[in-house]
Formats: structure tokens, sequence, C-alpha cells
């Protein structure tokens, strides 16, 4: 059955306003989407009838909050098909979950001499925990070099795999060219050397299913904000006996049992790893984003965004002086281009001033720029809400441009 995108489009009040007099079409969902009503409801319900912190308490809104919040967890858990609550690790983003990662493995795992493995077409905050790491440890990063197409060189990939290789980190979609790497085969052949394998998948559960016993990814990471949940949460997925084995990440509230000067005891799992007051409001706005998600269908979602990358390709590519960086078989949706003697700057800045909305820059990913030799890029990226409609306004824009600055 068709999607009514009307319908959907209906659901997101920022979708319905005008920038610099023109009608907003919204085309930077990788670095954020919009949020529903329902979501933006379930954060005013809770600070408006529930606000109160949870876990302890006694009375009423305490218990109606922890449950709330707890049911996220749960959300989360059948979204993704973990095996148990307590391999739901609820963050402030793909972020710190990566950080959390690196920092308890860097003082109980890695040790001089270890190598860890990234690609070439990582986010910064795929690369950096795990420089950072390898100086306390002493371990080494090994990169994964990054073909023309925007494909990861798997041959380079086995290559670089061996006794020494102690984790394998890598996304599962390039936030900056919109590749979807082969992680159902990277996976195991880590885990054949002994690895762990940590996927960052901030820009994968909001277009795909994503089911983490069928990967087998000891760690999988995402992000609420660009599921069309709220910012300032995130999730860590992590295989039950690999977190009990980890220290703690942060010390304070809530991940302990028993505290005296002498010593203290840690929390079980999940709790081990949440000190502090979390974000609330954060997790219940999760949880009404996956309950999006699920009656939209995210086969459904992943079918619309697939036909608006194709016909936002065939419109681009008619155009002429244009150079799609990252053109793997196998895309996410989103175009990553650059115009032949254009700034993506200047292209950015006047597609802002006929209302759309794009994303300039190096993304997150200076490696890739560089690897690409060039300074940034123009990236569209295109969410369920998204219309072939607004395609046609950006590429409108897109004329405009050239005729400019061309």
């Amino acid at each position: 059955m068709a999607l009514d995108i009307q319908n959907i489009r209906a659901q997101f009040p920022a979708l319905h306003q005008e920038v610099n007099g023109r009608p907003l079409v919204y085309f930077d969902n990788g670095a954020t989407s919009q949020k529903p009503q329902m979501v933006i409801d379930a954060i005013t319900h809770y600070y408006s009838k529930e606000n109160s912190n949870i876990h302890r308490g006694v009375h009423f809104l305490s218990q109606q909050a922890t449950d709330k919040y707890e049911a996220a967890r749960e959300a989360v858990r059948r979204f993704i098909n973990a095996g148990s609550i307590e391999e739901i690790i609820i963050t402030r983003g793909t972020t710190e979950a990566i950080n959390l990662v690196s920092s308890c493995l860097a003082r109980s795992l890695f040790k001089t001499g270890d190598e860890i493995i990234i690609s070439a077409i990582e986010h910064h905050s795929n690369i950096v925990p795990w420089q950072m790491a390898c100086e306390q440890s002493g371990a080494v990063l090994k990169v994964i070099p990054v073909l023309d197409s925007g494909e990861l060189d798997m041959d380079a990939y086995r290559d670089l795999l061996n006794e020494k290789t102690k984790l394998v980190a890598v996304n599962h979609i390039s936030n900056a060219l919109g590749t979807i790497n082969p992680i159902e085969e990277m996976i195991p052949l880590a885990h054949a050397k002994g690895a762990l394998v940590l996927i960052d998948g901030a820009q994968a559960v909001p277009h795909a299913k994503v089911d983490v016993q069928a990967l087998n990814a000891d760690f999988y990471c995402f992000s609420a904000h660009k599921m069309y949940g709220p910012t300032g949460v995130g999730i860590l997925y992590g295989k039950k006996d690999i977190l009990e084995k980890m220290p703690p990440y942060h010390g304070g509230g809530e991940m302990i049992k028993e505290v005296k000067f002498e010593g203290s005891t840690y929390n079980d799992l999940p709790f081990k790893f949440e000190g502090g007051t979390p974000n609330i409001a954060g997790g219940i706005g999760l949880e009404a984003a996956i309950r999006f998600m699920e009656e939209v269908g995210v086969e459904n979602i992943a079918k619309q965004e697939a036909d608006l990358l194709a016909y936002a390709t065939e419109k681009l590519k008619a155009i002429g002086g244009i150079r799609f960086i990252g053109e793997a078989k196998n895309k996410a949706g989103l175009v990553s281009f650059i115009m032949e003697g254009i700034h993506p700057y200047d292209a950015g800045s006047t597609l802002d001033k006929l209302g759309v909305a794009i994303r300039t820059g190096h993304h997150c990913a200076q490696p890739v720029m560089d690897r690409f030799g060039i300074p940034g890029t123009m990236r569209a990226s295109f969410a369920v809400y998204n219309t072939k409609e607004e395609i046609d306004v950006f590429i409108a824009g897109v004329e405009r441009v050239k005729l400019m600055f061309g």
C-alpha cells in the first residue's frame, strides 16, 4: 500500500513554514530530522503532568515517570531486536555511546601493540575516540581505504585483520557519502580474528530495519534525533557478557549499589553505565519516535527514500557540471556532490534564500574530503516526509546557482 505522504507531512509542524518568503524544503535530515507532533506531545506531557526524577522514588509521579522511561528502553530493545533490556544503555547520543566503549576498553582491554581498525569514511565521532584510546593504551589505529566509488576496499580490510586486531569500528551508513557498508560481511571476518565489532548506526536506524542479533555486532550505536526523536538522547546496544566485563564509564548516582569511603560496588546492567540523572524527557520522546516509525513502517520509509534518491540523482545528472562524491552501488537516501567552480558554501547560502535547507561543508568527515581532494560538498539528505515536488524546487535552485556562479 502506497504511503499517504501528505498525511505524514501533516504530522510535522516544522515543515509548514516559510523561510525567506518561500515554503521550507528541508533536505538536511542527515544532520537531524524534524519531529512529528506525537513526539512533541510526549515531551510536553511529561513536563506538564509527569515531571519527576526516575528510579528509587516511591511517590506517584516518580513511579509514573520511571515506567514511561523504562518503556522507552523496552521499545528500543524490541525495535532493534536485542535479546534483553540489560543490553540497552541510554546515552546522550551516538557520540557518547562510542566514547563510552572506547574509554572503557582503553582501560580494560587494549594494550601496547594492539590494533584498532576504522574506515576512511567515518564521522569524526568514530575516529577521535579511538585515537584517544590509542594514546591512552598504546594501541595502534589502522584505516580501511575507500575506493573512488565511495565503497570500502574490502581486500585491504581483509589484509588489515590479524591476531593483533582487538576491535573494528565502522559506520553502517556513511553520513558524508551515503555508502551502505557491507557490515554483514565485515562483522564475521573480524570475529574470526577474535576482534570485537562496534557499528555506528546513526545514519542507518532512521532508514532501514536493524536486527542486532542477526548482525551479531558486539556494539551498535545510534541517536534519537536522526530518527524523528529529540536531541540529547541515544542508544548503545552491547552484548551482555561484554558489558558485564567492562568497567563503568561515569561515576555517580544510579550506577552504584553501595558507596563507602573504603570503596564502592557498581549497579547491575544497564544502570552500571547510566550515572547521573538522565534525559528523561528525551527517552520518553524516543519511545514516541519509535511508535511513529513503526506505524509508518520502516520498510515503507526505506522505499520512499530510495525513490527520492533515484529521482534526485537523475535530475542532478541532467544539469551537467556536477561531480557526485560517493557513487556506491548500495546507497542510502542522500546525495553528496560539488558543482564545478562553485564553493559549496555559496551554493548552500543561495539555496537557503530560496527556502531550501541542505548541508554544506565537510560533514564532520574531514578525512573523506581529503581523500577526494575537496574542501566539502553539498549534501541533500531525505526523510519519509520529503517529496519529488520538493526535489523539483531543489533542482531549480541548483540550476539557479549554476547560472549565478558558474
